[in-house]
């Protein structure tokens, strides 16, 4: 049995209410999210449980009730949106988050004869650059050449951090992935791989961080119970602080190599 999803619609004492319905076999009941990019997203048990085969009886009534939260994250998702529109895009002289501060971008063109762009950070006297030297028989978007930049800085940030808590929590991880994973920061199996999302050298040290703690407590405990939570607070006891701002910032994040 494998997902399946659709777009549907209702209309809600607040108005109109696009959203995507998704069936997965792993579902239990009915979970609710928004998403960076697709805006509302309801999970719900293929039609073949029973009580779900109409699954509008049981999601409207769950979104009448949560209308005035789901309509307040979609404003402030507007607002974020509008935000990150205003400074640049991917142009010269936009604004691009690494390790949690504002880098001025600068698109300049590579020396004559160079044929692949190269990326460089560099101190600046007011504000810190991330400068792309663009060869000219060079077709890759800015997004493709930032990202190739991006990845391994945050492949070996990830693992510079793996190494520095695994002794003090006493886990030895397996295999490490890091990806564009769109839904989560981080996660763990039971079998000890680990998995990342690249987008993480975008946020503060502190950030990134607590996600990689989070994940190997995960390979000691898994669930979320106060003995999990103890376990993270151990190394990072501000662990709540930097859980919230990427909640706050999730959007810039998965936004912040789109060009406008």
């Amino acid at each position: 049995m494998t997902i399946t999803e659709r777009t549907a619609t209702l209309h809600l004492p607040g108005g109109r209410l696009d959203y995507t319905l998704r069936r997965s076999p792993r579902s239990r009941g009915l979970r609710v999210v928004i998403h960076p990019d697709r805006g509302v997203v309801v999970t719900v048990p293929p039609a073949s449980r029973r009580g779900w085969a109409d699954p509008e009886r049981h999601v409207r009534p769950f979104l009448v009730e949560r209308e005035p939260w789901l309509r307040r994250h979609l404003d402030q998702h507007a607002r974020d949106r509008a935000a990150l529109a205003a400074r640049g895009g991917l142009s010269d002289g936009a604004e691009l988050r690494f390790r949690g501060d504002l880098h001025r971008l600068r698109l300049l063109p590579a020396e004559s004869g160079v044929r692949r762009s190269s990326v460089e950070r560099i101190g600046g006297v007011m504000q810190d650059e991330i400068v792309i030297r663009l060869a000219e028989t060079d077709r890759s978007s800015n997004a493709t050449i930032l990202e190739a930049w991006l990845k391994p800085r945050a492949r070996a940030e990830i693992e510079r951090t793996i190494v520095r808590h695994s002794t003090a929590l006493d886990v030895s991880p397996g295999a490490v992935s890091v990806r564009d994973q769109r839904t989560r920061w981080g996660s763990a199996s039971r079998q000890g791989r680990l998995a990342f999302s690249w987008r993480l050298i975008l946020a503060p040290p502190e950030a990134l961080e607590t996600v990689v703690v989070h994940e190997l407590a995960h390979l000691r405990i898994f669930g979320h119970g106060p003995r999990f939570w103890e376990l993270v607070a151990s190394c990072r006891p501000d662990h709540k602080v930097w859980r919230r701002w990427l909640r706050d910032h999730s959007l810039e994040l998965h936004g912040a190599l789109d060009d406008t």
